[in-house]
């Protein structure tokens, strides 16, 4: 049966606590020790399927389906354990459920509360799986005292108390902010963050403080008196250079330990840190630099594209040179010659994205990285955009256009290469969906197969022909265009199992111009890194060396 890590956050948001549970995953996966780990949000939101990247970052997407928060993805890529829909809850979801239930009498009529019934919703989910793995790890979103996240508080208390006696703990994160007028570090915030804490029935086993440097005995002294924790449970989580530098830096002050010593599990199992180390010995000394230019929608938010500056943070790693990632609002293609934009960078990048704002200057870079034998790589709508380029200028399809952006139009003014998906495969049953469907979950979304031609770039990337990848996508790139589109040299090199659905093109006689309907960024992994990603920056690390 699983022990239980509840990690919570308080004084402010954003301070990592995503980061710090994947890295103490990461570092019990070091000992022995099988995990899982899993979100628990209180915004109201059923999922962040449907949120603005500007509200809530990226939208990170299981193999099974799901539509979560970016802190899965950190989970995944530290501990290479494949999350799943059990792994991320609202909110939003937990109350709908409940509602679901009482409209079906499960209730027999009772009053419905707070607690026990939302509560109990709560405990169940954190309970799917626990004799799969030897500790579950649960992240609490937002911060202590928040108020919509006070029913997840008392549900993690309350089922603390369930468990027998040493089965939970819980770990707590904060900030210990350094006032430059007086030169000194605060733990007074802490102080008050962890007695909202304790007033509710939880006390931290362990206190992660983030600040920008050491912190001296003398602080960690007091902290652990006012805060009721051992000294040794004071871990300092200091700003890093890199995220990777994370498992090794809790490591040395001692995170690992004290978990363990929290669980009363003496002696414990020596780490093995070689991954980290390799991973550290390979962002800290590279042997070159490449440029790439992101050309997006949502640039103004990095988090939006988290996944994917990741990936490319892999790949560098692969072909040890640093990548250096720049990040272009595509609008500004609309108006301006991306020429003076993009020269000078030795990739260009289009990620996905959703609506018309900025597509035309999507299409514009795609363009410019044909022309111009620039590495290119399309990613789901960076692919229909690559798609809709070649067939304006090479397959003389002047009106080319996506429904996505035209379906609405009063006259038919455009050629839909890319369709909306209407039906398609999913395991052995066919998925049907409308265009005026809600947009919640109804998209192409988790693992699907594809089949890669003999001899493609793609085949040769993969050294298979046999692929799973994770999609999230409502519309196609439209078959009927194929032979056009191959007569002028944009292939059609990966195609879904049943030929129907074209998951992968590439420009022939092209150094690297690879567009993909799927999102392999979220599948990368510093120990693993895509292979699409770790070719892609070879290519770019090719190109670098010829200018």
């Amino acid at each position: 049966m699983a022990r239980f890590i509840f990690i919570t956050g308080g004084v402010v948001s954003s301070l990592g606590k995503g980061l710090a549970s994947a890295a103490l995953g990461s570092l019990l996966q070091a000992r022995g020790f099988s995990v899982r780990l899993r979100k628990l949000d209180p915004y109201l939101n059923v999922d962040p399927g449907t949120m603005s990247p500007f509200e809530h970052g990226e939208v990170f997407v299981t193999d099974d389906g799901a539509e979560t928060d970016l802190d899965l993805g950190h989970y995944e890529r530290f501990t290479g354990v494949s999350a799943r829909n059990t792994d991320s809850v609202s909110s939003g979801r937990i109350y709908s459920t409940v509602l679901e239930k009482e409209r079906r009498g499960d209730y027999l009529g009772k009053t419905i509360q707070v607690i026990p019934h939302v509560t109990n919703e709560i405990k169940d989910f954190i309970s799917i799986g626990e004799d799969e793995v030897d500790f579950m790890l649960c992240e609490i979103g937002g911060t202590v005292g928040d108020i919509e996240g006070l029913p997840f508080f008392e549900a993690i208390r309350q089922f603390s108390q369930d468990k027998p006696r040493g089965q939970c703990i819980f770990m707590h994160l904060t900030l210990l902010p350094f006032v430059k007028a007086s030169g000194e570090l605060k733990t007074k915030p802490t102080q008050h963050s962890v007695k909202e804490l304790r007033s509710i029935g939880i006390a931290p086993d362990v206190l992660v403080c983030r600040s920008e440097g050491p912190i001296p005995q003398k602080e960690r002294d007091k902290l652990a008196l006012f805060c009721n924790v051992r000294p040794d449970s004071v871990i300092a989580a200091q700003d890093l250079k890199s995220i990777y530098e994370a498992p090794l830096a809790y490591h040395r002050e001692g995170l690992d330990q004290a978990v363990l010593d929290a669980f009363d599990i003496s002696p414990a199992p020596k780490p093995d840190l070689s991954r980290w180390e390799d991973v550290s010995d390979r962002i800290f000394n590279a042997e070159g630099e490449v440029k790439v230019a992101i050309v997006g929608k949502y640039t103004q938010l990095e988090d939006a594209y988290k996944s994917i500056a990741e990936a490319l943070t892999h790949g560098g790693m692969a072909n040890r040179v640093k990548v250096k990632s720049e990040w272009i609002d595509a609008e500004i293609f609309d108006r301006e010659d991306p020429a003076p934009y993009l020269e000078g960078f030795h990739a260009i990048l289009v990620p996905g994205g959703f609506g018309e704002r900025g597509t035309e200057g999507k299409i514009k870079a795609a363009q410019f990285a044909r022309e111009r034998k620039i590495p290119y790589l399309g990613i789901c709508l960076g692919m229909q955009m690559a798609v809709i380029e070649a067939a304006r200028n090479l397959a003389g399809v002047a009106d080319a256009g996506s429904e996505e952006f035209d379906h609405e139009a009063g006259e038919k003014r455009f050629t839909p290469v890319v369709y909306h998906l209407k039906e398609w495969v999913q395991g052995n049953s066919t998925v049907a969906r409308k265009v005026d469907d809600d947009k919640g979950g109804t998209m192409r979304l988790g693992a699907y197969s594809a089949t890669l031609s003999k001899g493609s770039k793609v085949a040769e990337v993969y050294g298979s022909t046999a692929i799973e990848e994770r999609h999230r996508h409502r519309y196609e790139v439209d078959t009927k265009f194929r032979k056009q589109l191959e007569e002028h040299g944009l292939c059609f090199s990966g195609m879904s199992p049943d030929g129907r659905l074209p998951e992968i093109v590439e420009v022939k006689d092209h150094p690297w111009f690879i567009g993909v309907q799927f999102h392999p960024e979220l599948k990368s992994k510093p120990f693993a890194p895509h292979p699409l990603f770790a070719d892609f920056v070879r290519a770019a690390r090719d190109i670098s060396r010829l200018v």
